[in-house]
């Protein structure tokens, strides 16, 4: 009978072995021991005051338990058939480092004889400790038939929790149980407190009944009981319960009265027991391995679920954010080389432009100024002096115009620089430009003009000219007076005459002589204007391809170095996604495995019980 479920057990601790876990690995052998036992062990749990002591002389009829004296119950009881009535307080030596309390079966344990009448002494833990021991319990032996067909009890002390449940009772007992009893008394309900304890219990003893217990005391108990049932079905808890009074079955014990023993409720609580002591090889051990491959196949798929959920953050996280993020540089840099070739032409073709807009308006003033003095001013005076003046104001205003282009140039290079600000290093070109000394011998030479002169004959010619005109026309009048055309009159108004032409000739001459310079200068201001922008044009354009030769430079050592960064990111990545995806193929394989064995162990039942979440969640 036991070779189906025992071959889906050795398959568990195969398991375990294989997932190197130790731990559980001891469990299921434990489990196994247990269940190879032919005796049924009884876990009898509750809160204190509950009549769980009282319970088990009721299940044996006999005072095997101390009820009622007053004493606190420290240790736990384990009643177990005896030939003849015995007790003794077994102590487990101190546990070693690293190793968990309470395994006090599975080592070798001191007992220590009590006499009965000690024997409620040494459940309060007054007598038969060593001090500095290991866990300790009472063992109380009787000569019970039904203690004999290989049932055992084990009264547990009070508690508000259960702690270990499935691996070792609070204080000394090992709580690995076939059937646990839960008391609660018929004078309330189910509290919440003993509904979480249910729950936690359930998880690791698939055998749980809840003994209500007292009611000869409660007259309603019927209505009580009901309830928690409904208790118990609201919380999913998959418990039987059973009505009981423990004074009821003693009293019908002594008094031999059927009736009232069926009354007390204990011929349905023992003929459970019975049952589950005749199935414990075959069903319970069944439903035991259920809970075994349910418990040890989560522990084991956690781990794998974690790993799993570790590796789809790494994805984002490692060489694969690497890989992406090397590739963001990339596109970066490509974008970044567009921006600064685009900004260094546009700045390039707007200094251009302004250098020109710059020096016109520069030699328009100039111009202007020329203009001014010449209305006035004789060329043959005060050339001289304006031709230093000239010179002068066309040297400062090309210095002026090429100190501009120098901060333009700067102001370009460092826009241009800007681009590159995100590699958080100085990209500005190691070059300085500085006024040229010879900008003076730059520019073109001045010629004097060739300007007409007004000499001595030229003024006696203009003033016979003139002063023979007059003196015929005014002669010529003075005739018809009687008087000769040649008198004092006509001469006079001759001489007038002659005096007027040379002013005016004279005004002539100085007029197209300002015209000349003015004609002269500005042929020389055109020539001056040509050269400079020449030279700006010159300058700018030389500017213009040392920053593109620096920033081209830079742009190939930067991606250079991206390009190598994502090589290696691309190989590691390429690396990592390999490794991890053997590693995601053999966590499933063993999420595959895990689940062949949690269903092995689900058929032992016939029964549909609820999935095993085995892959992780999003």
């Amino acid at each position: 009978m036991a070779g189906i479920w025992l071959d889906v057990l050795d398959e568990i601790a195969r398991t375990c072995t294989a997932h190197g876990r130790g731990d559980l690995l001891q469990t299921v052998r434990q489990k196994r021991a247990q269940l190879l036992d032919p005796t049924l062990r009884v876990l009898v749990i509750g809160e204190p005051n509950q009549g769980k002591s009282q319970l088990i002389n009721a299940i044996i009829n006999a005072p095997a338990c101390p009820v009622g004296d007053g004493r606190t119950t420290v240790l736990p009881t384990v009643v177990r058939h005896a030939e003849a009535p015995t007790a003794a307080v077994a102590q487990a030596p101190p546990p070693a480092p690293g190793h968990p309390t309470g395994t006090a079966d599975a080592v070798a344990v001191e007992r220590t004889p009590v006499a009965l009448n000690q024997v409620a002494a040494g459940v309060a833990g007054l007598v038969g400790r060593r001090p500095g021991g290991g866990p300790a319990y009472v063992e109380i032996g009787l000569p019970r038939a039904l203690l004999g067909a290989g049932l055992v009890l084990v009264d547990t002390p009070g508690t508000d929790e259960v702690t270990g449940i499935g691996a070792a009772a609070p204080v000394a007992v090992p709580a690995r149980a076939d059937t646990v009893l839960l008391v609660s008394d018929s004078t309330r309900e189910l509290s919440v407190a003993e509904l979480n304890m249910l729950l936690h219990i359930t998880r690791s003893h698939p055998n749980v009944v809840v003994v209500q217990s007292k009611t000869d005391l409660v007259a309603d108990w019927r209505t009580v009981a009901e309830r928690n049932r409904q208790h118990l079905a609201e919380a999913g808890v998959p418990a039987t319960l059973i009505p009981v009074s423990a004074a009821l079955r003693l009293r019908a014990a002594a008094a031999d009265d059927r009736g009232l023993n069926a009354e007390s409720g204990f011929p349905a609580l023992i003929a459970r027991l019975q049952r589950d002591l005749a199935g414990k090889a075959d069903h319970l051990a069944r439903a035991a391995v259920q809970t075994v491959a349910r418990t040890v196949v989560e522990q084991l798929a956690a781990p794998l679920r974690a790993e799993l959920a570790t590796q789809e953050a790494e994805e984002q996280s490692g060489p694969i954010s690497r890989l992406h993020a090397a590739q963001r540089e990339v596109d970066e840099l490509r974008r970044c080389s567009t921006r600064w070739q685009n900004t260094l032409t546009d700045e390039i073709t707007d200094l251009l432009a302004d250098l020109e807009y710059d020096l016109r308006d520069r030699t328009r003033q100039i111009l202007r100024a020329v203009d001014e003095a010449f209305d006035t001013a004789d060329p043959l005076v005060a050339w001289d002096t304006f031709q230093d003046w000239l010179e002068r104001s066309l040297v400062e205003a090309a210095e002026a115009n090429h100190e501009w282009l120098i901060q333009r140039c700067d102001w370009i290079a460092r826009r241009v620089a800007a681009n590159f600000d995100r590699y958080g290093y100085d990209v500005l070109p190691p070059w300085s430009m500085t006024m040229p000394d010879d900008i003076g011998e730059r520019l073109p030479e001045l010629q004097r003009p060739t300007i007409d002169r007004f000499t001595t004959g030229q003024k006696l010619f203009t003033g016979m000219k003139g002063s023979y005109g007059g003196m015929l026309m005014f002669g010529l009048a003075t005739t018809l007076a009687g008087m000769p055309m040649i008198n004092p009159v006509s001469v006079g108004i001759g001489a007038l005459f002659g005096g007027k032409s040379i002013r005016d000739e004279s005004k002539q001459l100085l007029r197209r002589r300002q015209a000349t310079v003015k004609t002269a200068i500005q042929r020389h201001v055109d020539d001056f204007f040509v050269r400079i922008i020449r030279d700006c044009r010159d300058a700018a354009r030389q500017v213009q391809r040392m920053l593109r030769d620096h920033f081209t430079g830079l742009t190939e050592e930067l991606q250079e170095a991206i390009v190598q960064s994502f090589r290696s990111a691309k190989q590691e990545a390429d690396t990592d996604a390999s490794l991890r995806e053997q590693r995601q193929r053999e966590i499933r394989l063993k999420m595959t495995r895990l689940a062949a064995v949690y269903e092995q162990a689900q058929q032992l039942t016939g029964a549909r019980s609820a999935p095993l979440l085995l892959e992780p969640q999003g």
